[in-house]
């Protein structure tokens, strides 16, 4: 069930234009950035940008580190393995179906 819902939030995670964003500069960036620093690419409030980045964090996708008043977030790739391995059953799902289709066809001719 906890595989379930880490793949619910991932989709919710990744699902939103704004989200895909923050994490792509957060990975481009390749180092930590302070929310401050990622919020400036966006034109949206500090606070929305926060929100944004919980839904990451909640999904695995980001990690925060507190430095005095600051907060920093790194990227982590390592979740978007599951989205691959959920992907990779139906493509090989449709691979096996447009096979046997092939083969039906080519029996009828």
């Amino acid at each position: 069930m906890s595989k379930q819902i880490n793949t619910d939030l991932l989709f919710k995670a990744i699902a939103d234009p704004t989200r895909r964003k923050i994490f792509h500069v957060l990975v481009v960036a390749a180092s930590a950035m302070s929310i401050t620093q990622i919020a400036k690419d966006f034109d949206m409030t500090r606070q929305g940008v926060t929100k944004h980045i919980k839904t990451l964090e909640s999904a695995g996708l980001v990690e925060i580190k507190t430095e005095g008043r600051e907060r920093f977030c790194f990227p982590n790739t390592k979740p978007l393995k599951e989205i691959k391995n959920w992907l990779n059953f139906y493509e090989q799902f449709w691979d096996n179906a447009l096979d046997q289709l092939g083969s039906y066809l080519d029996q009828k001719k």
